[in-house]
């Protein structure tokens, strides 16, 4: 499941910014469509640290998430962690907040890594 360690912030912040009228917990990610919300990898290969991913897994990654994106055609997209969206898209000033770009019409976003 996604953000599953313990002490991950992803899943108490989700709630607290008032995504979810609960906290959730990893094994209830499958409830995210009923709020309107759905969860995706950028690389699907699990790592201990973000930085075990290399700049190829992650501009790959952001080609399909793009592709993705654009097939089901949110109207959001928020990335979780600057530095990977930073390569992912080729972005190298990217900050955490809104970003300038939309990718098939969503507005996108750059978050922290709620990972510790």
């Amino acid at each position: 499941h996604h953000f599953a360690h313990p002490g991950n912030r992803f899943w108490p912040v989700l709630h607290r910014s008032g995504f979810t009228p609960r906290q959730l917990k990893p094994s209830e990610q499958d409830e995210l469509p009923g709020y309107g919300l759905g969860i995706t990898n950028m690389v699907a290969r699990a790592t201990a640290r973000a930085d075990e991913l290399t700049p190829e897994e992650l501009r790959e990654g952001g080609r399909l998430l793009s592709a993705r994106v654009e097939a089901s055609g949110p109207s959001w997209l928020a990335v979780v962690g600057v530095t990977a969206y930073r390569t992912a898209f080729g972005d190298r000033h990217a900050r955490i907040g809104p970003q300038e770009r939309t990718i098939g019409g969503a507005r996108v976003w750059a978050l922290p890594n709620p990972s510790g």
